[in-house]
């Protein structure tokens, strides 16, 4: 998420009310999760295990519980709580705006596009042209749709992410600040959720087809001209390329890759990044051949278990 303008980072520790180090006019451009940060972006990091994949990333503020040497060419935001303090920088760039209407005024429809009634758009909503936004689907805030997108009844695109910290008195939720962001000529059926970025975008590229009742976690990227089938449940910050086929009911974990024109059968439960160009099933997911082997080799136990029964 990009700042409307650059702040310094004395300006930034004020906001959070939180030391730093660093020069005070250092300049601070937004703020990201790390798997999206650039130069002038803030990223945050509470646990020891992650404070050198943080200092050394992209970003040049580190929101950290620990003083520590600040890398040459970098800034530190000191905090006691980061995850909290993130959250509070996420209000003040991006505060909720309760809706006024069905449709925000803030809101831009192309033309030709059509609005059934009952839908919900959100404020600073792009919608292209030659669209079809059916009843009751709910679009949230600064969701950015292309051209020729059709999206059916109970669809809801832009909740939460499934974000949350452990604590003490329970688990607390890292706001949401990011977007959602159909390309042209995306198909999506109904009652599906697409989770907005914590700070960036989820992305549907052109062309992907989606089934009804499908779940797409924050910050995910579903590549062009993909096909998604019913129940499909696609975990956060997940990456799958072109041209890759889900059938019904596959699970993916967060932080996996599916290569281009991968297929996934049904029911399939996907663990860790898959190759593009092969088929895979089971749980977990593995290409055909190898999992054709592994279930022949299961089948052999009883026989094997009879042989040395008779030997013994």
């Amino acid at each position: 998420m990009k700042f409307p303008q650059s702040h310094t980072l004395q300006q930034i520790a004020t906001i959070i009310d939180c030391k730093f180090v660093g020069d005070a006019n250092f300049p601070v451009l937004g703020m990201n999760e790390i798997h999206v940060v650039a130069p002038g972006d803030i990223v945050f990091v509470d646990h020891p295990k992650y404070y050198d994949k943080a200092l050394n990333s992209a970003a040049t503020i580190v929101l950290i519980n620990k003083e520590v040497e600040c890398p040459e060419g970098k800034a530190l935001l000191i905090s006691d709580d980061p995850f909290r303090d993130f959250n509070k920088l996420t209000n003040h760039f991006k505060p909720f705006i309760p809706a006024t209407s069905n449709v925000a005024e803030s809101a831009t429809i192309g033309a030709n596009t059509i609005i059934q009634p009952t839908a919900f758009i959100g404020n600073n909503v792009v919608i292209g042209k030659n669209c079809v936004i059916h009843a009751n689907v709910s679009i949230y805030d600064d969701a950015i749709i292309g051209d020729n997108v059709t999206i059916h009844s109970g669809t809801v695109l832009g909740a939460n992410a499934f974000y949350y910290k452990k604590r003490p008195e329970g688990f607390d939720r890292l706001l949401s600040g990011g977007r959602v962001v159909i390309e042209d000529n995306v198909d999506i059926g109904a009652s599906c959720t697409i989770d907005r970025g914590v700070t960036a975008d989820t992305t549907v590229k052109e062309g992907a087809k989606i089934d009804n009742q499908v779940q797409i976690g924050h910050d995910t990227v579903i590549g062009k001209k993909c096909l998604i089938a019913s129940q499909v449940g696609i975990a956060g910050c997940t990456i799958i390329e072109d041209e890759v086929t889900i059938w019904g009911q596959v699970g993916i974990t967060s932080g996996v890759t599916i290569g281009e024109k991968a297929v996934l059968s049904a029911k399939a439960g996907v663990s860790k990044s898959l190759e593009g160009g092969k088929h895979y099933f089971g749980i977990p997911a593995d290409d055909f051949r190898t999992k054709y082997k592994e279930i022949a080799s299961i089948r052999k136990i009883p026989e094997i278990l009879e042989k040395l029964k008779e030997k013994s």
